[in-house]
This record gives C-alpha cells, structure tokens and sequence, in this order.
C-alpha cells in the first residue's frame, strides 16, 4: 500500500498485509511498483500474513472486503467514533494483482485465442517477430508465463492423436466440435479465407474428372451409340475440371505457404489424410478422360509417372502406418474415405495400361486388391480395438463400391478381356451399390459440405464399369442399366454443382469456420473416464478370489494366520471368512 493514500482515519484501522515471503524481507511500509511487479509475476509462491502495528486480539469488530481480481484481504477494524462513514479502503481491479490475470491473458492461454498466427507457417512470421522484440524485461515476464501456456503450445505445436479426433469431434465428416470441447480459435469470429479452405475441395475435382471420363465412355462405347451422344460435352466437362483443378490446387498452395501449420492438422486428421490422394486420382481422371480432339495421340509413359510417383511416395506412408502400428494403425483410424487411398492403385492401374506398361499395372493392381480387401474386412467387422464411427458418417459409404468398380476395369485393361476376376469385382461393386440405394435415407438429413463431391466418383465410376459390361453382355437390360446409372450419376453431379454455386455466392455459406484443425490436443477440463464398451472382455470377465488374494484382503494380522494356517491343514477360521473361502475354493 502507498504512503500518499494514507488518511487520519485509515491510521487507525489495523491492517494484516498479505505479501510475498522473499529471501531478504523489506522493513518498508509501503510496496513500491517493482516489488509490485515481482509479485505479479510469482503470484503462485506461497504468501504469509505479517501483522503490522497491533495483535488481532485487540480488535472487536472485524469486516472483511475482498477483491476477486486481486485475491487480497483488508482486515479493518470500525472505529469508535465513526470517523470513517464510507467503508474500507477499496482496492484497485486492474486484473494485474495476484500474478496478474490480465498478463496471464497476455501471454497464456486465454490471450492465444483469437490468434491466427498459431496456424501460420513458422518462417513467414519468424519476420514479423524479429521486427517486435521483446525487452529483457518482457522477455522474463513471457518466461515466467511459459508453464500457464505449456498446454495449449504443445496442442499447437505437436500432432494430434487419431483418437483425440473421435473423442472431440462429430459430423459426417468429423468437422464438428462436440458442445463440450474447447477450440483454439473463437468460434463466433469469421476466419481468413485461407484456414477456412480445407483438403476436402479436391473432391469437387473428383466429381468433374470422372464425368469427364464418363461423357468419353458414353461417345465412344459400342454399348450406348445409339444415343449419338456427341464429344463436344466430354471436350466441356474436361476444361471444366481443368480449370476446377487449378483454382483449387493454387488455392491450397497458398494455404500451405501462409498456412503450414493448419495444413499439418489436415494430414493428421483421419479422414481428410485420405484427401491428399485425391489430387493425383484427379489428374490420373483427366489424363484418362482426354478429348480426342485435343489429345489424338496415344499417351506418354511420362504422364503416368508424373502423377502416380507422388501418389505411390504418400502411398508407402501410410500403408506403413497401417503396417507398423501404433496409435495410427488401420483398425484406430479406418473409415469409409479410406477407400481414396486404395482407388488411385486401380486407377493408376488403368493409366498404366493405357501408356503400354503391363508389368507396372498389374503391380499396382495387386497392390490396390490386397489393401481393399484389408479395409474392407476392417470397417465390414468393426474389431473391438477399432474407435466406433458415429452414425452420421454414413453417407460416405458410397466410398465402398469405388475400389472394386475401378478394379473390374483395369483387370480388363490389363489383360484384355471383361473376364472373370473382372466380373467378379464388378458384381461385388454392384451388390454394394443396390445396398447403399435401398437405405437412401442415410444420405439425407446432413449439412452440405464441399466433400460430398468426393462421393460422387464411385457412382460415376460404377457407371462406367457398367458400360464395359454392357460391351461384353449386350442385352437391353444391360444397356438400360447403363443409361440409368449415368442419368443418375451425372444426375448428382449437377444438383451438387448448382448447390455449391449457391453457397458459394448466394448464400455464402460455402467456406464455414474449420472448426476441425483447432481442437486441442488434450481436453481443456477434466476428462471424464472412458465408458467400458458392451464387446469390451475385461467388462465381462469375472475376477476370482485366489487364496492369495484372499490372504492380501485380509486386513487383521490374525485372522491373516488363521488364513494360512487353514492352508496348512492347522487351526479354524472364522465364520465370516469360512464361508467366502469355501465358495471361492
């Protein structure tokens, strides 16, 4: 307290101070401003009262006025002859007291939200920082802050667990915050565009390539020239998607040089790793779907490896975290868009082919079948070890009938002929999309989302397996269900096109805060324990007593050797404990 604040009527009250036990105590009455100041940097050491001018026993009525921005007591005692009529002495709420909440805002938690720089790349605003240094006051100030932001630094600057994904997210695509999660960033403030642009809008890539590659199907199959459709809308849907590709692709190079650290968040986000293929299955698409009026020559070798070396490299990745274990292996972070990351085999299969290269194209063939397989028998079974998907992801099992579609036809392209291994993958293709469209209430009810372009490449694609088919088994039927299948395919297309279009520039609800990649990497507040699943074998095993076990629950000494001498064939024990051993043995 300040000497210049004293009045006649504050002498006499009697006054505990509560302050800060130093090395060297202070005989100074008052507290200057640099005491002040260290004070607030170690406001959690421990404090000690000190009374100042008489015992508290002297006193004989005591009021007590607390400040809760400061933590601080006045002990005041009423004066005889009330010369002090307004109260005590009130206390400055600067919120920099008692360790200064206001600098704990500053540099600790609370002061990082509302922080976009946390997700910038590091080197961009290594500048910007230099530019502002911090005095070596400020410098010691932010270190002694360094355990109150610990946490939320290490949300930020580590990778999140995959099931840390499951536990604080909900959605059909995991891009919603549970109510009793915390962010990283206000939810109420609009994010720049560019952490607002997420990895899911390669699927709209996804959507206009493959129907490019569907239109060239139509034109050109043997199985649908009675419709006389002509190239021309091939020719539009491939420049569509080129341009598509190039706004999107420069869009997110931005993202990654601005925004590094947001991108990384994507990659380990279980369900959008899978989209970081999905660029490189969209140039394989295009390459596939060229118009011949532009491209009448017979591919390059070059293309293939331009667009399926990137492909492999992220391929090797994560199967290998599929492989190896750990908190990422298949049965923790296995989902329906893990088909993405097996399609671009059968894909890269066909291309293969296509250029002349057989032996490369049955390899990634053998490759993209050994890993269907893998995923599909994981999400088909759900293993007890694997984290339950919530029911609103199954819109994406449309994802399912991708793989083996794209694999009927490059089995076909490779040898030649729509035989039976072929066959075999087409009618499983067809068997899951017959099961997907009985239960066509799942892909009802959802938020609109850029990603659900992505769902639109395996009707499109199962359309064209359909086509091949139909050349090999010329029927009506055939034919009619070719034609249906890409009415309705290109169908989907358009109605998510127009959508996009309106939320886009209508409605402008297109880009929504990503609420996804600012979760963090533990929860905030206190963790509840996990619930014991009904599968869960620890939760139906029944725990025998043991004789052991028995002697160790026995908390008396002597009923203890009673206990053993029973063992020994020695001795009697008590009726208490003679009829838990017997039901026990």
């Amino acid at each position: 307290m300040d000497k210049r604040n004293t009045s006649p009527c504050f002498l006499d009250t009697h006054l505990v101070d509560i302050h800060e036990v130093l090395p060297e105590e202070e005989e100074e009455e008052g507290i200057t401003k640099e005491e002040k100041g260290e004070a607030d940097k170690r406001f959690n050491k421990p404090f000690k009262l000190r009374e100042m001018k008489s015992t508290i026993s002297q006193r004989s009525k005591i009021n007590r006025q607390v400040s809760l921005e400061t933590g601080f007591s006045v002990l005041r005692k009423e004066s005889k002859k009330g010369k002090d009529e307004n109260g005590g002495v009130n206390l400055p709420r600067s919120g920099r007291s008692f360790g200064g909440f206001d600098s704990f805002n500053r540099f600790g938690m609370e002061g990082r939200k509302g922080d976009f720089s946390i997700f910038k790349t590091k080197s961009t605003s290594l500048s910007k920082q230099n530019s502002l240094l911090p005095s070596r006051k400020e410098r010691s100030e932010m270190e002694s802050q360094k355990t109150d932001g610990a946490r939320l630094d290490e949300s930020v600057d580590t990778s999140v667990p995959a099931g840390r994904y499951f536990a604080a997210l909900r959605g059909p695509e995991l891009d919603q915050v549970k109510d009793d999660e915390d962010i990283l960033l206000p939810k109420d403030e609009q994010w720049p565009f560019l952490l607002r642009f997420p990895i899911g809008c390669f699927g709209i890539c996804l959507g206009l390539s493959s129907q490019a590659v569907l239109w060239r199907a139509l034109a050109t199959s043997s199985a649908t020239e009675f419709l006389h459709i002509p190239l021309f809308i091939n020719l539009a849907l491939w420049l569509l998607a080129v341009a598509v590709l190039f706004c999107v692709s420069l869009t997110y190079i931005l993202k990654i040089v601005f925004y590094f650290e947001a991108v990384k968040r994507e990659y380990f986000h279980p369900v959008r790793v899978n989209f970081f293929f999905a660029p490189w299955v969209v140039c394989m698409f295009l390459a596939l779907g060229a118009p011949p009026t532009l491209f009448p020559n017979k591919l390059q070798p070059a293309i293939w490896c331009t667009f399926m070396l990137p492909y492999f490299l992220l391929e090797l990745k994560i199967y290998g975290q599929w492989l190896s274990g750990g908190k990422r292996r298949l049965c923790k972070v296995a989902n329906p868009s893990s088909h993405l990351s097996v399609v671009g085999n059968f894909v890269g299969a066909i291309l293969a082919a296509k250029v002349g290269w057989k032996e490369p194209a049955k390899f990634l063939w053998a490759v993209g079948f050994a890993h269907y397989f893998v995923v599909f028998v994981t999400l088909y079974q759900r293993l007890p070890t694997s984290e339950a998907l919530p029911r609103e992801l199954h819109p994406v099992y449309s994802m399912f009938i991708a793989a083996p579609s794209a694999a009927s036809m490059a089995w076909q392209n490779i040898y030649g002929e729509f035989d039976g291994v072929s066959r075999t993958c087409y009618f499983i293709a067809f068997f899951l999309y017959v099961s997907l469209v009985v239960r066509i209430k799942f892909f009802t009810g959802f938020r609109f989302s850029v990603a659900w372009w992505a769902y639109t490449f395996p009707m499109t694609t199962f359309s064209v397996a359909t086509i091949r088919y139909a050349e090999e088994v010329p029927s009506i039927l055939t034919k009619g269900l070719a034609v249906t299948l890409s009415f309705m395919s290109s169908t989907t297309v358009s109605v998510l096109f127009v959508s996009t279009l309106l939320h886009a520039f209508v409605w402008h609800t297109l880009f929504p805060n990503d609420l996804a990649i600012a979760i963090t990497k533990r929860r905030l507040g206190k963790e509840k324990k996990p619930f014991k699943k009904a599968y869960d074998i620890k939760r139906w095993t029944k725990q025998a007593l043991t004789k052991n076990n028995l002697v160790a629950k026995v908390s008396n000494v002597r009923e203890r050797r009673q206990l053993l001498s029973i063992k020994a064939g020695k001795g009697t024990l008590p009726e208490v404990l003679r009829s838990h051993y017997l039901t026990t043995n």
